[in-house]
């Protein structure tokens, strides 16, 4: 597709014609590298999103700010606070897996709000831990109804993670919501990954549905190395008198430092 922002528009009528991608994206290099690499959406922290220079590193990405769900107070009126508050720092949708009544005021004032179902991590406690959901049939019904229960909220997409893809598949027949795959297969219509996992610099617990493409974190130990010994190559020559010689200083005619010497007091 061209590389331009989509709009809710442009991405309901391609349901079903092509997968989106979207990443997680929690600094500047990772984000221009999105834009470069021809990625459709990110997820980005809401700070990242307030920064004037957003729109100039990622003029064309779909971006989607979010906050753990207990970040706020919690209250319908904290989260559409909020929701405004991102949508005229320039987001094209928001993250809330709050309740439904909030889902439905924040839809109502035009915010277009992504939903979690599946294994959605802070709330896992209510489907036994980390680890996948839909693996019955009546916990693959209950991540249906809770997809329907957005749709019928007004939301604009749902994250589906960590869901056989089979059942994904199923429900994306059944929702006219925008489902966005991490873990859930290839019949939602959007994929989406995590940059830390997809470049190897997680260093805690790696999801099993994530790929790591390339280890940045041995490259970058590799250049704190190189750091550390450029740094102990010149104190060396400090201190071995190798430090500073030309050409890393000036000079000046003997004649005029003579002058110089001369209007010193005689020591």
């Amino acid at each position: 597709m061209a590389h331009k922002k989509p709009t809710i528009t442009d991405i309901r009528a391609n349901k079903g014609k092509y997968q989106y991608t979207m990443m997680r994206t929690e600094n500047w290099e990772e984000l221009a590298a999105a834009q470069a690499a021809g990625i459709d959406m990110v997820s980005v922290p809401p700070e990242m999103l307030a920064q004037k220079q957003f729109r100039d590193v990622a003029p064309t990405l779909f971006a989607v700010p979010g906050l753990p769900l207990y970040e706020l107070d919690g209250t319908t009126d904290a989260f559409l606070k909020w929701g405004f508050e991102m949508m005229r720092n320039g987001a094209d949708a928001v993250y809330c897996a709050a309740s439904m009544p909030t889902v439905r005021r924040m839809a109502d004032e035009g915010i277009p709000v992504i939903g979690h179902v599946g294994l959605v991590p802070h709330t896992c406690t209510w489907t036994g831990g980390f680890k996948a959901v839909g693996k019955t049939a009546g916990s693959a019904k209950w991540v249906y109804d809770r997809v329907m229960q957005y749709e019928e909220a007004g939301a604009f997409g749902v994250e589906i993670e960590v869901v056989p893809p089979e059942v994904t598949a199923e429900i994306a027949k059944h929702t006219s919501v925008f489902l966005v795959s991490m873990g859930g297969g290839k019949g939602g219509d959007c994929q989406y990954l995590f940059g830390c996992d997809v470049l190897g610099t997680n260093t805690g617990h790696v999801p099993r549905h994530s790929k790591q493409y390339v280890n940045l974190a041995k490259e970058f130990d590799r250049i704190q190395e190189m750091r550390m010994t450029a740094f102990k190559e010149w104190v060396n020559d400090v201190q071995s008198g190798a430090w500073p010689t030309a050409p890393y200083i000036v000079s000046a005619p003997k004649a005029e430092i003579d002058a110089f010497k001369k209007m010193l007091p005689r020591k």
